[in-house]
């Protein structure tokens, strides 16, 4: 009896486990991270019974597979609804007795309580006992802590997860209003014999608990070796140990030919060199001063890149210990600058729009643009190609490898939906295709800045004309048409204001589709930087007679643009917030402000009204992680996954505990884009850079180019930013420093 009241005690403290929803996604075994057959091939209810008779008559191995499951959750008044078991304790239990193999087998269930008439029946006439006493009003108290953290948690993770194949054992109750306990849900982590279900475990120890109210469903079941090598994986390997093999012969070869020989590389066909990690990091790390370059968009990038790494390092923790705590901290004015941190983004929108009508006015004309739209296109989309492809694949693949722990269900999710979304990705277009299940989850914006190069043809046409006024009709009627169609959109559907929305949880996923991913509602910043970029092509070269205090002036209404929006960004997660004109105004035109504030920024300090603003975002320092951020924009986010779906236990929120975990996320992901840049990203660039923009010239060594990596011949005389997404002309190359 003691044993079936600790049983009983623990189902009913048990956490719920990550609730994402689960949509659209092949369950065909071949696309499966975890080997599907294995979990259905080791289910034997006779052996079962066996091997449970065995376990409960050995006292020590009955411990074994108690200790690695059964407990209680800390800090379930603070909201913590998981427990994890301890994972690898659970999977290294196996003994061979009786010509039996007990192995054991890591299993989560969901647990809900049903109505409390039954728990307070069992609790007079079945399970009484002084020690162990269901107490109503506890329970209550307890329910609505956890309805509390159902109906705020926040919805980061836009993907949704697949967790490995279990049999679908569930018992339904009546849930609703009448019920107090429906929203209990929670999760407890057992160990159990591999070939027992829960189900069979339970009902056999303990018997039918579903008669007191006490309904549970089996989520996912793991077994030691249980990830499959798929074809991708051999695939994975061979694709990446050419490129390093490639890497190491060609090093070899530069640093023989021109160290040892001490021969002009001129004489060799630069392809030899293109592997080489000895010249590709000196490119690489060489900067040089060029006329008219935008000096400040260096560090405005580093910054947004590193403000972007640190919102995801909050973003990405999948659970914790104390969620109470964790909501009463993001709702506050402590956590401005983390919830406002997604406002980033559009300042890549804003840059995007303005390095390609700078670099490109007065260099180009609109039949030269035409002639070439096929290279333009061609350009922009092989220049994101290399980076991005090699994450695909290895999201794909490889990743799967990298750790496990019962959270790993998570990252072999991503596995399942780069296997199966792959080439939405590729072709830029998963915002339309699969925007819950996208692989390589900071992608959405490749896709959007992607779309948005393929329709800007339209305007830059006429801004490349050499009337003023029809290039400022073509700009402004762009702007006004984009922000008219979004506000129209955005007021007709009401979406909440923020991805952060206390009140309207259940509104999350249609805010990231049809809002947060949308080409018509990100669009606007995007046509604020093509003002911009002419704004400062036309006055390059010319001294403004503006006064300081005009200038002080526009510095004061830039600032109180950043304010208004941080402001606006705070009220709208209050508890109390319930203004839905408000939601759609401040959707509708706080990203279109943000990126004129940033815009204005940028002119300033570009014509000289920039003062120790533009001295510190021009900042040397700035150079080389403006160059790397494209890289470590890609990267950044699978290192966060990998590291916090690791994890064995919930862990308890501080910000100093996240802010020491974004140095080591920073900078892993500073090395690994390095990394990544010289052996993939440059060598790729290259070779483009030979077959498609040499034509009949002869071919440069790899010392007379231009040491700036991210930059890409074409016909049109443009090159492409490989990390900004932005087209940049032939001496314009610092431009496209990310």
């Amino acid at each position: 009896m003691e044993f079936k009241l600790f049983l009983i005690v623990l189902i009913t403290s048990a956490p719920f486990v990550l609730t994402q929803s689960r949509k659209h996604l092949n369950q065909d075994v071949k696309y499966h991270p975890f080997d599907q057959n294995l979990y259905r091939e080791v289910l034997n209810p006779e052996l079962c019974q066996q091997q449970i008779q065995y376990i409960r008559n050995s006292t020590l191995l009955q411990a074994r597979f108690l200790d690695a499951g059964l407990r209680i959750p800390q800090g379930i008044l603070l909201g913590n609804q998981i427990h994890l078991g301890n994972f690898y304790q659970c999977l290294k239990i196996t003994e061979n007795v009786n010509e039996m193999n007990i192995q054991g087998k890591y299993c989560t269930l969901k647990v809900s309580l049903g109505e409390v008439d039954s728990l307070q029946k069992a609790n007079r006439e079945k399970f009484y006992s002084e020690s162990y006493h269901i107490n109503l009003d506890t329970i209550e108290e307890v329910t609505r802590i956890m309805k509390t953290v159902n109906n705020t948690r926040m919805r980061t993770l836009k993907s949704s997860f697949k967790l490995p194949y279990s049999p679908d054992y569930e018992v339904k109750s009546r849930k609703g209003p009448d019920n107090p306990l429906s929203d209990m849900e929670l999760t407890l982590a057992i160990c159990i014999p591999a070939p027992c279900t829960t189900p069979e475990v339970i009902n056999t120890i303990v018997g039918n608990i579903t008669e007191i109210g006490i309904n549970y469903k089996e989520d996912f079941c793991r077994l030691p070796n249980d990830k499959l090598w798929a074809p991708v994986d051999y695939v994975a390997v061979a694709i990446f140990s050419a490129i390093g093999f490639l890497t190491i012969l060609s090093t070899c070869y530069d640093i023989y030919y021109s160290k040892v020989l001490v021969k002009d590389k001129r004489n060799v066909n630069s392809l030899y060199f293109c592997c080489s990690l000895y010249t590709n990091t000196r490119r690489l790390l060489t900067f040089k001063p060029i006329p008219n370059s935008l000096d400040c968009i260096d560090g405005i990038r580093s910054l947004a890149m590193i403000w972007v790494i640190l919102g995801h390092a909050f973003y990405a923790i999948p659970i914790h210990e104390n969620p109470l705590e964790v909501f009463e901290w993001t709702i506050s004015p402590n956590a401005i600058w983390m919830t406002t941190g997604h406002m980033t983004v559009d300042t890549f929108f804003l840059l995007s729009g303005l390095l390609l009508v700078y670099s490109s006015a007065g260099k180009l004309t609109g039949e030269k643009l035409i002639r070439s739209l096929h290279m333009f296109y061609l350009h922009r989309i092989l220049r994101l190609f290399p980076i991005l492809a090699a994450m695909v694949l290895f999201e794909a693949s490889l990743f799967n490898y990298v750790s496990d722990g019962p959270l790993w269900t998570a990252p072999a999710h991503n596995v399942l939906r780069c296997r199966q979304y792959w080439w939405s990705t590729l072709l830029h277009i998963q915002n339309f295709v699969n925007p819950l299940n996208l692989c390589v989850g900071v992608s959405w914006y490749l896709s959007l800045d992607i779309q948005l190069h393929i329709i800007s043809p339209i305007i830059l046409y006429f801004v490349l004309s050499t009337r003023k006024t029809v290039a400022w009709a073509a700009l402004t009627s762009a702007l006004m048409a984009s922000l008219i169609a979004a506000t129209l959109y955005i007021f007709i559907n009401e979406f909440q204001s923020g991805i952060i929305s206390p009140n309207r949880p259940e509104d999350s996923d249609a805010y990231f589709i049809y809002y947060y991913v949308n080409l018509l509602t990100r669009a606007p910043p995007f046509f604020v930087g093509m003002i911009f970029g002419y704004i400062i092509h036309s006055w390059k070269g010319k001294k403004l007679t503006s006064t300081m205090v005009i200038a002080m002036m526009f510095w004061f209404c830039c600032l109180s643009i950043f304010g208004m929006i941080l402001y606006f960004l705070y009220i709208n997660i209050q508890l109390d917030w319930d203004n839905q004109t408000a939601d759609s105004f401040i959707n509708s035109f706080v990203r279109p402000l943000w990126g004129v504030g940033l815009g204005w920024i940028i002119f300033a300090c570009v014509n000289g009204y920039g003062g120790p603003i533009n001295w510190f975002l021009s900042l040397h320092v700035w150079k080389l992680p403006a160059r790397l951020s494209y890289a470590m924009y890609i990267i950044h986010f699978s290192i966060m996954v990998s590291y916090y779906n690791s994890r064995l236990a919930p862990a308890y929120f501080t910000v100093s505990s996240v802010m020491f975990n974004f140095f080591g996320f920073f900078s892993l992901t500073f090395i690994l884009a390095f990394l990544a840049t010289v052996v993939i990203d440059a060598p790729f660039g290259i070779l483009v850079k030979t077959i498609l923009g040499s034509g009949s010239k002869p071919a440069k060594t790899m010392d007379e180019k231009d040491l700036e990596k991210e930059t890409i011949s074409s016909p049109t005389d443009i090159k492409t930013d490989p990390t900004n997404d932005t087209f940049v002309p032939d001496g314009e190359k610092s431009l496209s420093t990310r």
